[in-house]
């Protein structure tokens, strides 16, 4: 189960044989280079970087296995690491059209939201006399269980969570600008960082 490093360029359509409209995200993956190859996984380097923003850790990193820096580095698990030596390219063409892909991303971040905006709860009375339109209100009970359960829903930080979307079919490659296209949507902002790996199971 193969895995690549990529971003996410954006989202367009397109229009299937049977005239279906088909949203679809834009992936730009690879060249991924390899860093390290270890017991059951490989560690893969995206992205070139600016040398003078590199910390010198890991510029030796990037000496030892003979690559350019890159910005986005990430250990991807596979049975047949020790096929791969460090400095190997891996381009997009390790996919096809017809693939299943599971893509993993951070989210677009919220800031500090409220419940209602990141619970969905319903809120107080909006009738006249009233003033808990939006508040919290009451979190637990009195002596019994005289706490508040863990995972309570509560306002607080909203997005920027590692999502994984899976099982996207993959509708489009284009090996020369190492490019693919995914029906559906993937977390994460324009040119967010992404790991794409080939799915386990097709739906």
């Amino acid at each position: 189960m193969i895995g690549l490093l990529g971003r996410k360029i954006g989202m367009t359509h397109k229009f299937g044989e049977d005239g279906k409209f088909i949203p679809v995200s834009v992936l730009e993956v690879g060249p991924c280079f390899v860093l390290q190859s270890k017991d059951k996984s490989l560690q893969l380097a995206f992205g070139k970087a600016n040398p003078k923003r590199v910390k010198r850790p890991l510029i030796g990193l990037f000496k030892k296995a003979g690559v350019e820096p890159q910005v986005f580095i990430k250990e991807v698990k596979i049975d047949n690491a020790k096929d791969y030596k460090p400095g190997q390219e891996l381009k997009v063409d390790v996919f096809k059209e017809g693939d299943f892909v599971d893509v993993t991303g951070v989210s677009i971040g919220k800031g500090f939201c409220g419940g209602m905006k990141r619970w969905h709860w319903a809120g107080g009375p909006k009738t006249h006399g009233h003033t808990s339109h939006r508040r919290v209100g009451s979190i637990g009970s009195s002596t019994t269980p005289g706490r508040v359960f863990k995972g309570k829903h509560m306002p607080g930080h909203m997005g920027h969570k590692t999502v994984t979307t899976q099982n996207l079919k993959v509708v489009k490659i284009d090996n020369q600008n190492n490019v693919l296209a995914v029906k559906g949507a993937v977390a994460g902002p324009k040119n967010g960082y992404l790991i794409i790996r080939k799915a386990k199971k097709k739906k």
